[in-house]
This record gives C-alpha cells, sequence and structure tokens, in this order.
C-alpha cells in the first residue's frame, strides 16, 4: 500500500488521488444570479445532505487550483445570497458537463447548455426545467477553508422549497421512486457513475433490533472461505437465530437433506457446500433461511 502525507503533494496530485477516491459524489447543479441580474449555471460535487431539518445541504465553489481565482457562482452568491439546486439525471449530463465550461462573466450558462429557464417562486435564481428535482435555497451562511488554490468554499444552502416531477414519483404518491430517477454522479477525472434500477440494492437498517454481531457468529461460519464480509454483516444484523425445530425441519428439505446425503462422512466438503447454499440465500436477501442452513451442520 503505497501512503501519502498529503502536504508533500501537489495540489493538483492532491486533488486527483482525493477526487478519485471520494466518489461516487452527488452533484449540486446550481443556478445563481449576480447584483446586475446575470445568471449563471454550473455544476459542483463537492455537495450533500448534512440536516433535514431545518433542510440544510452544502455545496462547496473551491478556487482553482491552477491560478488560485473564484468562480462565479462564489461571487453570485456573495453578492446575492439564494441559489436554486437542480438533481442531474442521465439524459442532462452532457449538457450539465457543458455548463461547467468557463465562459465570461455575465455570460448566460442556461443558453450556452441549452437548458431551460424556469422561473422560481420564492428567490431570484431560476430553475432547470429539465431536472426533476429542483431546491429553491437560501444561502444561510460562506465558511472559507483557506486562501490557496484548491481551498473550498462551503455554501451553507437552506432549503425552502422543493419541485419534485410527478414523473418520479411512487404509485402511491409517498415519495420519490429512487429506480426511476436515474442520478448521475461524479468520480474522478472524466468519469461518472449512473444509478440505474440494476445498480441499486437494499440494505436492512439496524433501526429496529439489535443485532447479534460478528463476533457472536460461531467461528466456522465467521471464518467460512466461502462467506464475504458481507454476508457476515448481514448474518450478524439479527436479533435472535432460528429455533433448534426450525433447523431440524430443513434437514429434511429435499435439496438440503441430498447436499448432507452426498458428503456423508466428509465434514470438510458438506460445510463447504451448505455455505455456498447460504451465501447463495444471502445474496438474495434470505437471512433467516441462510441462516438455518448453515447452523444445520
Amino acid at each position: 500500500m503505497r501512503s501519502f502525507i498529503l502536504k508533500d503533494l501537489k495540489p493538483s496530485e492532491a486533488q486527483n488521488y482525493l477526487q478519485h477516491a471520494i466518489a461516487p459524489r452527488p452533484i449540486c447543479f446550481a443556478s445563481t444570479i449576480d447584483a446586475e441580474g446575470n445568471h449563471n449555471l454550473s455544476p459542483f460535487s463537492f455537495f450533500n445532505l448534512f440536516s433535514s431539518n431545518p433542510p440544510i445541504c452544502i455545496f462547496s465553489p473551491a478556487r482553482r487550483v491552477r491560478d488560485n481565482t473564484t468562480k462565479h457562482t462564489l461571487q453570485n452568491v456573495q453578492a446575492v445570497k439564494e441559489v436554486v439546486i437542480n438533481m442531474v439525471t442521465y439524459d442532462m449530463v452532457q449538457q450539465t458537463s457543458l455548463a461547467s465550461t468557463e465562459y465570461a462573466k455575465g455570460v448566460n450558462e442556461f443558453e450556452k447548455s441549452g437548458f431551460t429557464m424556469l422561473k422560481s417562486d420564492l428567490v431570484k435564481p431560476m430553475r432547470v426545467a429539465e431536472s426533476p428535482v429542483q431546491m429553491e435555497c437560501i444561502v444561510r451562511d460562506i465558511i472559507s477553508l483557506g486562501n490557496e488554490g484548491g481551498a473550498g468554499n462551503l455554501v451553507l444552502a437552506e432549503i425552502i422549497k422543493m419541485h419534485i416531477s410527478e414523473s418520479i414519483l411512487k404509485d402511491d404518491g409517498t415519495g420519490i421512486d429512487q429506480t426511476k430517477l436515474d442520478l448521475v454522479a461524479r468520480l474522478g477525472g472524466d468519469w461518472y457513475a449512473r444509478v440505474t434500477p440494476e445498480s441499486l440494492f437494499h440494505v436492512a437498517k439496524p433501526l429496529t433490533t439489535l443485532g447479534i454481531g460478528v463476533d457472536n457468529i460461531p467461528s466456522a461460519i465467521r471464518n467460512s472461505n466461502v462467506l464475504t464480509g458481507n454476508n457476515l454483516g448481514q448474518l450478524g444484523n439479527v436479533e435472535k437465530l432460528p429455533s433448534d425445530e426450525e433447523i431440524d425441519s430443513l434437514k429434511m428439505n429435499g435439496e438440503i437433506k441430498e447436499i448432507f446425503d452426498a458428503f456423508i462422512g466428509d465434514k470438510h466438503s458438506l460445510e463447504i457446500h451448505l455455505h455456498k447454499k447460504a451465501k447463495e440465500l444471502l445474496d438474495k436477501g434470505e437471512v433467516h433461511e441462510a441462516w438455518k442452513i448453515l447452523l444445520a451442520l
């Protein structure tokens, strides 16, 4: 493993490692306005949600590494403390990238990138009509992190009104359907990530129960050559183990019984095959059934 003291690297080198490693990052497509009324639109991947009550997100227009200059977005929110944050989907990503071009001050990136300006209800900056989620925000604070090239400027934006396209809502209207949103995220260099239904998966939250923990998994299972760290995390996130009656009943199951019958007197091979079967179930989220197989030996 290679190790670095970040201060020993050139700012451009540190930036390269950090942006590739800390990824994917959601994209803040920020619409702002200057004191003269000129509109600006620019994407930032140093961005995330930090509070829901009050609803606060933060993005950071960093000083340019090459020449230590500041971006028009930062200058605008310093002059007019309002911003619209538009979420970026796959259908928008190429135009969004174009909007990051460093046009001269006063040039309207809505027009350059071909996006449609949509009047906001509570703030002066325009919304991006093509974005399925648009958030009108008041800038509560701007925190400078330094004066050198690459230094960030944390823009604390309070979301005061949110617009969501009905096309991405759940059928029952209770919230956003994550599979319909088709978000993109930023990685290092020219790389992006797309959040498709095929790339999504569930992880059970350990909120309502107290998981037994990986440390309480029997060592023969914990040290398995078949099960992964993710599998152990699933197994440790249960409150209680299957009963002896459930395990005994499983041994009478056709497929499991066939495995036991096939490896009579060969405990090592039996264990491997049971662990493989348990892994199949864990990969499908069937944790309780997997536990029964693992404890059957």
